[in-house]
């Protein structure tokens, strides 16, 4: 009931994704990512929150993209009714679209990237998403709801949107992660204008002074913080 993005910034090494569906709460469920790990979600009829953990843990330990992605789905037995995809932190990237899934479904991989989903408007989405993701300029973060808007704009969910959520990881950064759980008109559109209330101003100032995974005692006065 989902389509999302996850993908690696080679020139930063930031690993981010961004979903929206025509249900609520899509953050909550779907998204999942660990700077060390990589990037899941985890989406479908039935989704796993499960399989979202369970693959990075798999990535963490040492598996690639594939080896991990095959090793969640083998062992459950309702399978066919889940989509999961996963990034490792290479930039490699598999999926598995249960049959079950309601059409359009699928998913797409490219270079430090990958694009799945299901309940989909058209053929046409997961390609429009991948080519607004890597026509974008700018910020990554900003490429990713591009990507969204993207996807949105050639038929999205077929039921229409409710909720949609931004992650954004890096060692050296404070993890960005944003969600708008319910907006009967135009989640995208909501996650966008609190995506730059959250990277300019006092937010983002203040966010300058909290740990990170690289320095887990930072304090005010450590430096610009830059989301790219």
């Amino acid at each position: 009931m989902t389509f999302s993005i996850l993908a690696r910034d080679p020139e930063t090494g930031a690993i981010g994704g961004a979903a929206a569906t025509g249900s609520l709460c899509v953050g909550g469920w779907v998204l999942r990512g660990d700077p060390l790990s990589g990037m899941s979600a985890s989406q479908g009829a039935s989704p796993s929150t499960f399989w979202g953990d369970d693959v990075l843990n798999k990535m963490r330990g040492g598996l690639n993209a594939e080896q991990a992605v095959q090793q969640i789905v083998s062992s459950d037995t309702g399978r066919e009714y889940r989509q999961l995809s996963a990034l490792d932190p290479t930039g490699a990237a598999a999926a598995f679209t249960g049959a079950e899934n309601q059409d359009v479904k699928g998913s797409r991989v490219f270079s430090d990237g990958i694009v799945a989903g299901n309940m989909l408007g058209g053929n046409a989405v997961l390609p429009a998403m991948e080519a607004a993701f890597s026509a974008a300029s700018g910020r990554f973060d900003s490429r990713l709801l591009q990507a969204l808007a993207g996807a949105r704009d050639a038929g999205g969910d077929f039921r229409g949107l409710l909720s949609a959520a931004l992650l954004v990881l890096h060692p050296e950064r404070p993890p960005l992660t944003l969600r708008v759980d319910f907006h009967p008109d135009d989640p995208i559109g909501a996650l966008d204008q609190l995506f730059h209330r959250a990277t300019t101003g006092d937010y983002a100032e203040w966010a300058q002074q909290v740990p990170v995974l690289a320095d887990k005692e930072r304090i005010l006065g450590s430096g610009p913080i830059d989301f790219r």
